[in-house]
């Protein structure tokens, strides 16, 4: 296929050439499942590689933070890439340094070489999930746009309910360098997939330059934020993490003021007047908070605050994995009886009481009980995602896609992490206030009621979306 025009974003006319929308979905998904259950997986091993590497387990803990640093630096100029090279063939080549780091990874006889291989596998890992739903909007007919990113999501949730158990495996028969093998197999049938099932993305022909000014600031301030939220979140030096969310704050008002001034600047803020992807970014950022405070606040909660062993533990919080994979079967229909605008708000308001039911759990509830409520506070929470991310691109134009899916990533992948540090800060808090030196149920009660909250508040923007938005995606048509 020639490369040398744009390719047409998919659309309900005609017969594209593209496979199945659903072989594209599970390709991309596959890949995102590398990414999120490589990160969790490695969270088990870390004490176990500090013990070979001869430092301390704290130290260990640059391990993870240079990899957030990887995608706090290239996530932004992912669209550039995908741009300049081709979405398709970018992704696929994504896949392949992901795969070259988890090599490195696996055969680093120290720490600086840990670090230098998990910035390559980052630089990989940074591309995947942005350009894997990039080639969704482009390749995937709008009226399967809905099913196609409800099936990219269901990885999100099952990579980090996975990751635990396989890590505590592979570190208690193997050895910790296992870890990194096992994204061989995945990954070169990723590769294959790719080049394979999905038709090449031609580049565009007029694509703009590399906005470097913009590329140090947003660099500086992302890394800087994404640090010192993890920082906190981890009850690490306060000092430092004061320090680092300083120089992120810095750096993003900078980029801010960059930005007003630059032609082509690298994370377009000119889409935010685009009303759909703006009340998506708002509303879904909100909610995230609440999503990435989750996975923090329940496994301390069964296991400090219940005493439950790591193994019940996890069996209930797979029941959000579960609760997402139910839902991707139905989320397009129901979306196409009750429209975007009311289904976010409905399920909005219901996916935040699901998790303040968590407040509820007491160690001597059944579990069967716990299991069924998180099954469905995974499955209304699913929805909600997948409608954030459809309808948020859709007044974006073709040519704008790329910038579009950049700037959306980014701030996801901030916001969740912004959760984390919320659910510490706020478990901490009540503990102070009650002067417990460890963490109590009714502790952890607080803070998911407060986070909560939080995801309460988007019901006011999801009321301003138009009646009929996205209308085109989900086939609804408002009375």
């Amino acid at each position: 296929m020639s490369q040398s025009t744009a390719a047409p974003l998919a659309s309900d006319t005609g017969t594209p050439a593209f496979p199945d929308y659903r072989v594209i979905s599970l390709i991309i998904a596959c890949a995102i499942f590398m990414e999120q259950l490589d990160a969790t997986v490695l969270a088990t091993a870390l004490p176990t590689m500090a013990r070979d590497f001869h430092v301390g387990a704290p130290a260990m803990s640059i391990a993870m933070t240079s990899y957030l640093l990887a995608l706090a630096i290239l996530i932004p100029v992912s669209g550039k890439v995908a741009d300049r090279f081709g979405a398709t063939r970018v992704f696929a080549a994504s896949i392949g340094v992901f795969l070259l780091g988890s090599v490195a990874c696996s055969l680093a006889p120290n720490l600086p070489a840990m670090v230098a291989a998990r910035l390559l596998q980052g630089a990989g890992g940074a591309m995947m999930a942005p350009i894997g739903r990039l080639i969704l909007l482009s390749a995937v007919p709008r009226k399967h746009l809905v099913s196609a990113m409800s099936w990219s999501l269901v990885p999100a949730f099952l990579g980090p309910l996975a990751g635990p158990p396989l890590g505590g495996l592979i570190v208690t028969y193997l050895t910790w360098r296992w870890i990194f093998y096992i994204n061989l197999p995945i990954g070169l049938l990723g590769v294959w997939l790719v080049r394979r099932f999905i038709p090449p993305i031609a580049p565009h022909a007029e694509h703009s330059p590399l906005d470097l000014g913009g590329f140090a600031l947003c660099g500086a301030g992302l890394g800087g934020l994404l640090f010192g939220l993890e920082m906190v979140g981890q009850s690490a030096d306060l000092a430092m993490a004061a320090t680092l969310l300083a120089v992120g704050i810095a750096g993003c008002l900078g980029y801010l003021w960059h930005a007003r001034r630059s032609v082509h600047p690298l994370l377009d803020l000119s889409l935010m007047r685009i009303d759909s992807f703006r009340l998506s970014v708002i509303g879904g950022s909100l909610m995230r908070i609440t999503q990435g405070a989750q996975p923090f606040l329940l496994p301390l909660m069964f296991q400090i605050g219940f005493g439950f062993s790591a193994v019940r533990s996890g069996q209930l919080i797979l029941a959000t994995a579960l609760g997402a994979l139910l839902t991707r079967s139905f989320t397009p229909r129901l979306l196409q009886l009750v429209g975007f605008r009311n289904g976010m708000i409905y399920n909005g308001v219901l996916s935040s009481l699901a998790y303040a039911v968590c407040a509820l759990f007491r160690p001597d509830w059944p579990f069967a009980a716990m299991f069924g409520l998180l099954m469905g506070c995974g499955a209304v929470m699913s929805f909600q995602f997948a409608a954030y991310n459809t309808v948020a691109y859709e007044g974006v134009p073709r040519e704008r896609l790329g910038a579009a899916n950049a700037l959306y990533t980014t701030l996801q992948q901030l916001m969740l992490s912004f959760g984390v540090c919320a659910g510490a800060l706020l478990l901490k808090l009540v503990m102070g206030v009650r002067g417990h030196a460890h963490p109590q149920a009714g502790d952890f009660s607080f803070a998911f009621v407060a986070v909560t909250l939080v995801s309460l508040s988007s019901t006011v923007w999801h009321l301003r979306f138009a009646p009929d938005a996205g209308h085109e995606l989900s086939g609804h048509r408002p009375r």
